[in-house]
């Protein structure tokens, strides 16, 4: 099992991992019980479940803990919003190295299958209208994700660009103070609204908008290929290939888990 553990969540990652897990105190006056599974061990079930994509209760007995107990603890850990802070973190260290490249961020977002019955999701109109969720992420110009949203699959594009960017962490630059707005941003047309670019202009981000009726929005690909590069990259977490979760903040838990490993892996190749 320690082999496996390490194989899954190797020792830099697991260092960040723990100046973000919050402290469990386990206390019990009676004495007895079992003994309470290790944090990396049921971190690294909870990776194998985001990158096999299998259910909870597929979860193979050589990770040590039940499936009931690595659920709980991931539930506990998306309710901290340990996910999101960890993102943040590795972002962070990414930033310090100068990894992170403000110059031409670009927006985009991808729609799922979802299981019915869950919230934020809605007819997808790119899968005959049946119930979807979309992920919309904005990426710098080497495709690490740095902001993340998650909607019905019905929702407009358009609508989550002001979230998203107001969504952006203070993340840590090499010198300087922390940044949080991008240079330039990229968007294709569905991002094509007059309102999105004066509020742009407002906060000092410069536009590239692809306009309805005048431009194709291949006009934008030599930019925006970085974008539909990380959302292939989120494919990568095949938890992801569609939408299990009944409850949204386990739903973006896995995003955010996706969007980790991606800025993580550059930060191992420093």
């Amino acid at each position: 099992m320690e082999g496996l553990a390490e194989h899954l969540v190797p020792d830099e990652l697991w260092e960040l991992f723990r100046r973000v897990v919050p402290e469990t105190v386990v206390l019990r006056p009676q004495g007895g019980g079992r003994r309470r599974a290790g944090d990396r061990e049921t971190l690294a079930a909870i990776v194998f479940v985001a990158t096999s994509g299998c259910t909870w209760r597929q979860l193979p007995p050589v990770f040590g803990p039940c499936w009931q107990t690595v659920y709980r603890r991931f539930a506990q850990w998306s309710h901290d919003r340990v996910w999101a802070r960890l993102h943040r973190v590795i972002l962070d260290e990414l930033g310090r190295k100068g990894e992170l490249d403000w110059s031409r961020c670009a927006i985009d977002s991808v729609s799922i299958r979802a299981i019915k019955g869950a919230p934020e999701t809605g007819p997808n109109p790119t899968d005959r209208g049946k119930k979807g969720s979309k992920i919309h992420l904005i990426c710098d110009r080497n495709g690490l994700p740095i902001s993340l949203g998650i909607s019905a699959a019905n929702t407009h594009d358009s609508l989550a660009l002001q979230p998203l960017v107001q969504g952006i962490a203070p993340i840590r630059s090499r010198r300087g103070p922390r940044r949080r707005r991008p240079d330039k941003l990229h968007a294709d047309k569905g991002y094509d609204y007059d309102y999105l670019r004066r509020w742009l202009r407002g906060r000092g981000i410069q536009h590239r908008i692809a306009r309805r009726g005048i431009e194709p929005s291949g006009r934008l690909g030599r930019h925006r290929w970085v974008v539909e590069r990380t959302v292939s990259w989120l494919a990568g977490c095949r938890r992801l290939h569609r939408r299990y979760e009944r409850k949204s903040e386990h739903f973006l838990s896995f995003v955010g888990i996706a969007a980790a490993f991606i800025c993580f892996r550059r930060l191992a190749a420093v």
